[in-house]
């Protein structure tokens, strides 16, 4: 089956929705699947649904997934208060997780996690050390899994991204990768650089991407969901 690019759903209303003691701003779009998004500085609770998706079905959602919205509310308050002042470091804290654009690195299921990064600014500086930082360790993670996954990509892109945390086109093998990885564990930036490659043999996540990753790393799955716990700074 080609490669079809999946295009941005398109807004068709936005509204508020009281759930319990909830304010939930409802965007409505032309697409399938509902998604759950906290987003700082205050928590606020966002829902992008389908155009004819009921309020109470919202509702519903909404409230399974109150156990989360707590946690994420949590997190953004912890790292919050771990801020000094006159902080210059960074942190790594919340959840994030995206939808599925070319094929990328984010989150399973239909909770989707926007964090933004509090207390924390994208600087020149900051960016140039990310930038070297994922160009020191990319060329020796490139000739290990090169021959291991046996594809390579024919360009590699590192841009800052606010919902995921890599993407990649098969039909061209270029790959995209989160500038943020820079700046994290560089057990993430391996995870996110096979997950990607991976795509080039299979461009969704269905049961021969889901092979290919148990062999080339059994515990992709623990990676996945270690980062998916990490925020995406803005």
């Amino acid at each position: 089956m080609p490669y079809r690019r999946r295009l941005k759903a398109r807004t068709v209303s936005r509204t508020m929705l009281r759930v319990d003691d909830l304010d939930v701003s409802v965007t409505r779009k032309a697409m399938r699947n509902m998604y759950l998004r906290i987003k700082p500085p205050a928590g606020n609770v966002e829902v992008s649904a389908p155009v004819r998706m009921s309020d109470q079905k919202i509702a519903d959602f909404v409230r399974e997934r109150r156990n989360w919205i707590e946690r994420q509310r949590r997190r953004l308050e912890e790292a919050q208060q771990r801020i000094p002042v006159g902080f210059d470091g960074l942190q790594h804290s919340g959840a994030q997780s995206g939808r599925e654009g070319d094929s990328d690195t984010g989150s399973a299921g239909n909770i989707a996690g926007q964090n933004g990064g509090i207390g924390f600014e994208w600087t020149d500086e900051r960016k140039r050390l990310a930038k070297s930082n994922l160009d020191t360790q990319l060329p020796a993670l490139l000739q290990h899994w090169e021959p291991i996954i046996g594809r390579k990509p024919t360009h590699i892109t590192l841009r800052l991204m606010t919902s995921r945390w890599g993407s990649c086109t098969p039909a061209t093998g270029r790959i995209r990768l989160n500038l943020q990885l820079g700046l994290m564990d560089p057990r993430f930036l391996e995870y996110v650089l096979v997950h990607e490659m991976t795509h080039l043999w299979a461009s969704g996540h269905g049961a021969k991407f889901q092979r290919l990753m148990d062999t080339y790393l059994p515990n992709w799955r623990t990676l996945r969901r270690d980062l998916n716990r990490e925020m995406v700074w803005r």
